[in-house]
């Protein structure tokens, strides 16, 4: 299970894929505060490196993983997109009339570092980019996500005051809709909602989150 400053999921080769991977992202940095320049940036980043996974020559049903994480307690962004295709990117340098070929320079110029990493098993690699995104704020974070997205450690407010998340399990409703359960570690009764519903959270301890006043 991803940490709160992480994101991990998976897209399929296609090209629709490119602006699922930016709009993830853009969710991602909002729950995060990133300033929008670092967003702008990552976007633009992680589009061009998606796009060159989705491209590559790869076996029909292998998926492009996409890895997002803030480091150094929000200072840099990590962009890493794995695929299982063969060859390393190059940075070219294309002529005036060539219309592409200039992804990986605009990586360059975006980023502080950016590399290629064979991957774990053996099959395809992982590009990478960092880039610098000093506006953001994980770790103080207050914000509104779908009750599908909370993770363990983070808070949630619920009745009038915050409590910090033990465990998340997937049900369904007898609707056949689907549902989660967001167990609480203070004992009190679990939040079963829509997967789709808002929960208000948090990253810091609840022992350290004002309580709410309801007006």
């Amino acid at each position: 299970m991803s940490e709160p400053n992480e994101a991990k999921f998976r897209l399929p080769r296609c090209h629709g894929s490119v602006p699922r991977a930016r709009a993830a992202l853009r969710a991602k940095l909002g729950e995060w505060r990133a300033g929008r320049a670092s967003a702008e940036d990552g976007e633009l980043v992680l589009s061009e490196l998606v796009t060159n996974a989705v491209r590559v020559p790869a076996p029909g049903d292998r998926l492009v993983g996409v890895r997002i994480e803030c480091r150094e307690r929000g200072e840099f962004l990590r962009l890493e997109v794995s695929d299982a295709g063969e060859g390393r990117p190059e940075v070219r340098q294309p002529g005036e009339l060539d219309k592409g070929g200039r992804g990986l320079l605009l990586v360059e110029a975006l980023a502080q570092r950016w590399g290629v990493d064979d991957r774990r098993p053996g099959i395809g690699k992982t590009v990478w980019a960092e880039l610098l995104a000093p506006a953001t704020d994980f770790t103080a974070a207050e914000t509104r996500i779908a009750a599908v997205s909370v993770r363990p450690g983070q808070c949630v407010r619920a009745w009038g005051a915050w409590h910090t998340v033990r465990a998340v399990r997937s049900e369904w409703f007898a609707s056949g809709e689907p549902a989660v359960v967001v167990v609480l570690d203070d004992g009190g009764p679990a939040l079963r909602l829509p997967a789709a519903e808002p929960l208000t959270v948090r990253t810091t301890p609840a022992a350290e989150a004002a309580p709410v006043v309801q007006s």
